[in-house]
């Protein structure tokens, strides 16, 4: 009778007649000692159980060349530091990271200098948002290159990206806003959608999660997936009517057509269709009504930090950006009107 060979492992005759074993599992290949059931080779096979399957990141590691960008990326991927991003970010940067590593992957990390990161992002000036997205990927395997010893110069340092022809995803207008509402009315999942968007001014991939458990005493409370901040923002009346007619049974206020809860990529493809149904323009997209949301605050004279701590955002010049669209000659007689009051009441 045939022994049978423990889970995973596979014997092979080399060429001298010798029967040897193998543990074979997620794609790796380990050698046992010994024959099967012995002591030295189950203690080598228990050991080869206890490990995982190689990480995505290191496929194709051992074929890099020493000191080259491919490697670097293979580093970057399997490092504490990338893993300990959201999810979203991840996927995001590995889509980039990939992307370079197709094109310079062979190139040497420690040739690059200021002059070569400049004609490499300079290749994408046609599309500024690409070339600002191709010098952040090369600063950040700069960084980390300087992290681990690979080089000491940050050649990105002075590198600047081609200028933005535009402020990114257009900001929906007050007419757009009521357009939309007037072909979607409130009971349907496109007004809810709409309403969370608009009024907690939250991305799509925040927005999908919400749910009852969120709401405290009028207090929509979220842990944003993408930078880990958590925001807490009033339910304002416009968001509690549109959530009135939704069932407090469902874990999620948005569920597909099937009732499922939406992914981020589902859910922009659906929100795109309900837009064309509203006739509203093509740039009319789900993150556009997060800027208003940022314009609305700020025309209703919000500080730059008083619509930080609704939007989540880190910085000035992230919230700067998402204001642009505010009504400016609003807010100029809003300010002057300040400076009177001051100069009515004596003061400099």
């Amino acid at each position: 009778m045939r022994l049978k060979l423990p889970r995973y492992v596979h014997a092979f005759e080399d060429r001298h007649g010798t029967v040897r074993y193998y543990f074979r599992r997620f794609g790796k290949r380990t050698p046992l000692p010994g024959l099967p059931y012995s002591t030295e080779f189950m203690d080598a096979h228990a050991s080869a159980l206890k490990c995982g399957p190689v990480p995505n990141a290191l496929v194709g590691a051992e074929r890099s060349l020493a000191g080259s960008i491919n490697l670097l990326v293979v580093s970057l991927l399997n490092s504490a530091q990338f893993q300990g991003l959201s999810s979203a970010t991840k996927a995001t940067y590995r889509g980039l990271l990939d992307s370079f590593r197709a094109e310079y992957g062979d190139r040497s990390a420690l040739s690059l200098d200021r002059r070569a990161v400049a004609a490499i992002v300079a290749q994408k000036a046609a599309t500024p948002a690409a070339a600002t997205n191709r010098l952040r990927i090369i600063r950040m395997l700069m960084r980390f290159a300087i992290s681990q010893g690979w080089r000491e110069t940050d050649p990105t340092i002075g590198v600047k990206p081609p200028k933005m022809r535009s402020g990114g995803h257009h900001t929906w207008t007050d007419s757009e806003i009521t357009a939309f509402e007037n072909a979607h009315p409130l009971g349907t999942r496109a007004r809810l959608a709409f309403a969370l968007l608009l009024w907690t001014a939250q991305r799509r991939g925040d927005v999908i999660t919400m749910g009852w458990q969120h709401i405290k005493a009028g207090i929509l409370t979220v842990r944003q997936q993408k930078t880990g901040a958590v925001v807490a923002i009033p339910v304002l009346p416009e968001l509690q009517t549109a959530l009135d007619a939704v069932p407090k049974s469902n874990l999620t206020f948005l569920l597909t057509a099937n009732g499922k809860p939406f992914a981020p990529a589902g859910f922009g493809n659906w929100f795109r269709e309900v837009c064309r149904e509203a006739r509203v323009p093509d740039h009319c997209v789900a993150h556009g009504l997060r800027k208003a949301a940022a314009r609305k605050l700020a025309e209703a004279g919000c500080t730059a930090h008083e619509i930080m701590s609704v939007t989540g955002h880190k910085t000035l010049r992230e919230v700067t950006r998402y204001t642009e669209a505010a009504d400016r000659a609003g807010l100029a007689a809003t300010a002057m009107a300040k400076i009177g009051k001051e100069t009515s009441s004596g003061k400099p």
